[in-house]
């Protein structure tokens, strides 16, 4: 604990404190998660990466999101697992303020780059014919590097905001790892000015984002009912399902720990929520553009079957017995 007159050096992550039966039983629960994350992105990534029929902006983008998720459960869970294993982490002020900042850019970058995914998806729906003119590899790169531009300078002014508060009251943050909401909480000094700097910049993000997905999927919508049968509908609409569904767990969720009216009154509810955004849909999106896209399918089945050949050749190699010459034979 940290008198009043004593800046806070280092913080104290309290994680979910819970009975230490129940710690044990989520570390190991959490650590499947994490491993299931990293090797469902990492494999996706490799997968788009080995196959030519998903050498396509649309996969190109994907890859970043995986990408992006690899990062963004890699900034929290450690920490989570470290925090569950120990009951309790001690952490320096500056890895604080680190662990804000990549959490923060990491998540600004996805929000942004779900809109580009979108846009994506209005090109190629609406405009199919001038779509590879459309998005070019430079046009791609140029997308991807804003999406990073903007979450750059969302997560300079969030975090150089958030750390400039004098932090007097307590080092003990009642959360399992360096979020605004607990953060707050431990301040001494005023924080309104800051905090509406902070929830602006949010609000941009998220507004902006949403609104590219809304327009574009309304183009989208409106592009689909053009279409004159039912079979050419649900092609053309399946090819957005993934994305759709991505978006509607990602901002889902930020919007209603960000947004809701009593943001940081119910820390245990906020670190639910915070839990599904930061472990849960990192490991969910690789399931759910390999189980709703048939071209991801159709080069997991190209994977597998290439796995089965090279593992039937071995097997086959193993029990082949050489041949023994007959003057061997008769010698013995």
């Amino acid at each position: 604990m940290a008198e009043n007159s004593t800046r806070v050096v280092e913080f104290i992550l309290m994680g979910f404190q819970v009975h230490a039966e129940l710690q044990l039983c989520l570390f190991f629960v959490f650590l499947a998660f994490y491993l299931i994350t990293m090797g469902g992105n990492l494999g996706m990534i490799l997968l788009i990466q080995s196959d030519p029929q998903l050498q396509t902006p649309m996969y190109f983008f994907l890859s970043h999101l995986s990408f992006l998720d690899i990062c963004y459960s890699s900034v929290i869970v450690p920490q989570l697992l470290e925090t569950l294993r120990t009951e309790k982490t001690v952490i320096t002020y500056e890895r604080c303020a680190t662990q804000f900042f990549f959490f923060t850019f990491y998540g600004s970058t996805e929000c942004f780059l779900l809109a580009v995914m979108a846009y994506d998806r209005y090109v190629a729906v609406c405009n199919p014919l001038l779509y590879a003119t459309a998005m070019t590899p430079q046009t791609r790169l140029g997308l991807v590097a804003a999406a990073y531009a903007g979450a750059m300078v969302n997560s300079v002014v969030r975090t150089g905001c958030t750390f400039s508060i004098s932090f007097c009251k307590s080092n003990q943050v009642d959360f399992f790892f360096c979020d605004l909401p607990p953060l707050l909480k431990l301040a001494c000094s005023e924080t309104r000015p800051r905090e509406q700097v902070i929830y602006l910049f949010a609000f941009l993000v998220i507004i902006l984002s949403v609104s590219v997905i809304l327009i574009s999927y309304m183009f989208i919508i409106w592009a689909i009912l053009k279409i004159q049968t039912a079979g050419g509908k649900a092609r053309t609409f399946s090819t957005c399902t993934s994305h759709m569904m991505a978006v509607a767990l990602f901002f889902g969720t930020l919007i209603f720990i960000y947004l809701k009216g009593n943001m940081g009154k119910s820390l245990w509810e906020d670190k639910i929520v915070s839990m599904f955004y930061t472990v849960i849909i990192p490991m969910l999106n690789p399931m759910i553009y390999s189980l709703r896209n048939k071209e991801v399918q159709e080069a997991l089945k190209k994977v597998f079957k290439r796995f089965v050949r090279v593992s039937q050749a071995e097997k086959g190699w193993c029990f082949i017995r050489p041949e023994v010459p007959a003057s061997h034979a008769l010698s013995f």
